[in-house]
């Protein structure tokens, strides 16, 4: 029998540690927005930015989820769309374009070091999710793996 794939992956394992991080983040960016933000000449360049970071963040984020259903529902590996360009487009969606498009609509360099626990936990955890591939997938998804960026889209 063919062993189903776990739709959230290690994402609960990322979650439990980035996202107490990021909540913090935002409330004391609120809380002491002196401290916490930028400031106010470069806010709306800022907003601007995050605002595309996010919106682009978000329609990628769910296209990839799209993708990862039909993949866990035929039990195949996914290696179009997103995942073309890396292994693990879930998580760099949420990594380098949604947490830093928020940070940016906040006018908040707290939040954007978010980006760093966040990609630290990634890396934790992140080999549990190729073992449990490779069981899965086993030659396919090493040859996959080899050809494609890990996390970082176009970078080896």
């Amino acid at each position: 029998m063919v062993k189903k794939l776990n739709f959230f992956g290690v994402g609960p394992k990322i979650g439990r540690i980035a996202l107490p991080y990021f909540a913090s983040a935002i409330a004391l960016t609120i809380i002491f927005p002196d401290v916490c933000t930028f400031g106010e000449p470069i806010r709306k360049p800022l907003l601007i930015v995050g605002i595309i970071l996010l919106a682009s963040g978000l329609i990628l984020y769910a296209w990839t989820v799209r993708l990862l259903l039909k993949g866990l529902k035929e039990t195949r590996l996914i290696t179009s769309g997103t995942y073309r360009y890396c292994q693990n487009p879930l998580y760099a969606f949420i990594i380098l374009m949604i947490i830093p498009g928020i940070g940016l609509i906040m006018n908040s360099w707290l939040i954007l070091t978010t980006i760093i626990i966040g990609y630290a936990v990634f890396k934790k955890f992140i080999k549990l999710e190729y073992k449990e591939m490779t069981e899965v997938f086993g030659e396919e998804y090493l040859k996959y793996k080899a050809r494609t960026p890990e996390f970082f889209p176009f970078i080896r």
